[in-house]
């Protein structure tokens, strides 16, 4: 007995517009590489060669916003508010004595927290007037952040106020949570994978200024600094650790090298600054001696790199 005829049925979708395929456990290698190869091209077409990355805390405001109305968030990168019991007194909370101890000290810690985005905000002016001026085709000692609000935001507003490029590497988080708007369009990335994010912060930079902040600033920091004490990375990168008065409060890294936890000469893999002018001085140094060549005299081109295809022509020809 034969079977009868079934109903036409539809095309299958190729394989990478499978969205059930690719977000599946099987399509995971295929995520990963993406997050490598996007953004390479990407970066190969905005012609940036290099990075200096700032790391430091979402929750640090600006100072006009600080000295005002300000909320805190429930967590980083968070749209959420805090609860109201761990938001910082307002100026009429304090003016009329209504305030607790500890939303007192939320709000002058505010404050006093805000100083470091402003100074962020400087360095990042500094250092971007300065590279703006270096030849070359490529753009060189791009600022770099997390791509969030904080010091991330005041990192990449320095940059965008200077006139230069910025690049923004965000992280998708279990909640809401937004890209600051001073990165460059062009530049603003988000990640899956927290690896691959912390590749890109590793591969391009070229020097690291770690501002005050909390896990995630602590967690980065280390592993570059980790990176640069196993000489793992082909290159030497400045470490400037910006706020003494804050970080050696958080950590005692000098106890470390006395108990024999690291080597006494591991500490010169960072310095301790804190003003913008000693931190772009000493950036600047860092960067004309191990990453500058003076053979170089030509002028960034203002339309972008061409793509692989349109380098190498022919020999990837397009497919229908």
């Amino acid at each position: 007995m034969s079977r009868p005829k079934p109903d036409p049925i539809d095309r299958a979708p190729l394989a990478y517009e499978n969205s059930e395929f690719i977000n599946s456990p099987d399509g995971r290698i295929f995520r990963m590489m993406a997050e490598y190869s996007e953004p390479m091209a990407r970066f190969r077409r905005q012609r940036i060669e290099d990075t200096v990355v700032f790391f430091g805390s979402a929750r640090f405001r600006a100072l006009d916003e600080a000295s005002e109305a300000l909320q805190l968030l429930e967590n980083t990168g968070s749209a959420t508010p805090a609860p109201p019991s761990e938001q910082p007194a307002s100026p009429d909370e304090v003016e009329s004595g209504e305030a607790s101890d500890v939303k007192l000290m939320l709000a002058e810690s505010a404050v006093e927290m805000a100083r470091y985005y402003e100074d962020a905000r400087k360095l990042a002016n500094l250092l971007t007037t300065w590279s703006k001026t270096l030849p070359g085709r490529r753009h060189r000692f791009v600022v770099t952040s997390g791509g969030g609000p904080g010091i991330m935001e005041a990192a990449n507003r320095g940059a965008y106020e200077a006139g230069g490029k910025s690049i923004g590497l965000n992280i998708k988080l279990p909640f809401e949570q937004l890209p600051n708007p001073y990165i460059t369009p062009e530049l603003n990335f988000e990640f899956h994978y927290f690896f691959m994010r912390k590749y890109w912060f590793a591969y391009l930079a070229k020097a690291l200024v770690v501002f005050p902040g909390g896990f995630g600033t602590l967690d980065e920091m280390f592993e570059l600094l980790t990176l640069s004490q196993t000489h793992k990375l082909a290159k030497k990168i400045t470490i400037l650790i910006y706020g003494p008065d804050y970080w050696k409060n958080v950590i005692n890294l000098n106890l470390l090298a006395e108990k024999g936890a690291i080597a006494m000469k591991d500490r010169d893999l960072f310095q301790y600054v804190d003003t913008p002018e000693e931190a772009f001085e000493l950036l600047k140094a860092g960067l004309i001696e191990h990453h500058l060549d003076a053979g170089h005299s030509e002028a960034i081109p203002e339309t972008p790199e061409r793509s692989v295809q349109e380098i190498l022509g022919p020999d990837i020809a397009k497919t229908r």
